[in-house]
């Protein structure tokens, strides 16, 4: 038997090295979202609303979901808690294999910070800041330095095709520009998923297929995992799958 073989067979026979690539396969193997029978109750006094009723998906790095439904489907509440801003009621949800039941609030924070980016509807720029200044903000809590949080907002900004606009502020920018500084801002910390609720609901049709275009750029180019929440078809069109929400439950899962 030739030495190399005999060296592996020896390496596989070490109970750390077969642990160690049991993991190792689990990594690969791992979604990047697991949401298995979650639930989410507010309690209202004696009153009991129940928002998701059971809700179980999986989504996969570099895919492009969209999540719709009517008012009071549930989907904004699966946002929140696929976000970290709120925890089930019942039921696991993982992110990169991280779960997310027993952390502590700064330990939720920590883990918004590294593995999401948000943007939102209505924008939410600090209207005294600059553009650069606004893209910067989430990396405060990182501990780097001025320069590579500048130099990091700087390539966010170009990315989204800003760099000429970076000492603008808010009111000097229309509104599709507005939105592109958040979204360089949800990319600055490089995080592998952008969640997006309703990014395009401030803005006129033009503008919206502009950055829809963009969003489907960065997540061909960059792999990034996109997850928005939207009511227009033509919007949800963009992406590669479509789960649809109705009384708390997902009632269509399809992918194009």
């Amino acid at each position: 038997m030739p030495q190399a073989k005999k060296r592996q067979q020896r390496l596989l026979a070490d109970p750390l090295v077969a642990e160690s690539l049991f993991a190792f396969k689990l990594v690969l193997t791992m979604s990047l979202i697991e949401a298995q029978d979650i639930t989410k109750i507010y309690s209202f006094g004696d009153v009991e609303l129940r928002a998701l009723g059971g809700v179980s998906t999986t989504i996969e790095k570099g895919e492009f979901v969209a999540i719709m439904g009517p008012s009071g489907s549930g989907k904004s509440t699966f946002m929140n808690i696929l976000g970290c801003l709120d925890k089930p009621t019942g039921g696991v949800y993982r992110i990169e294999g991280i779960d997310t039941k027993d952390l502590a609030r700064d330990e939720l924070a920590e883990v918004r910070n590294s593995k999401i980016g948000f943007v939102f509807q209505g924008f939410n720029l600090l209207s005294r800041t600059s553009a650069i200044e606004n893209v910067e903000l989430p990396m405060l809590y990182n501990g780097l330095a001025a320069k590579e949080r500048h130099d990091r907002a700087r390539e966010a900004l170009k990315a989204v095709g800003l760099e000429q606009r970076e000492h603008n502020h808010p009111n000097q920018l229309s509104g599709g520009q507005q939105q592109r500084v958040a979204i360089a801002r949800a990319l600055v910390n490089r995080a592998p998923i952008i969640l997006a609720d309703e990014p395009t609901g401030n803005l006129d049709t033009k503008t919206s297929e502009e950055i829809m275009n963009l969003f489907v750029r960065l997540n061909n180019e960059s792999g990034i995992t996109i997850i928005l929440v939207t009511h227009e078809p033509d919007i949800a069109a963009y992406s590669r799958r479509i789960i649809r929400f109705k009384d708390g439950h997902i009632v269509n899962d399809e992918k194009k």
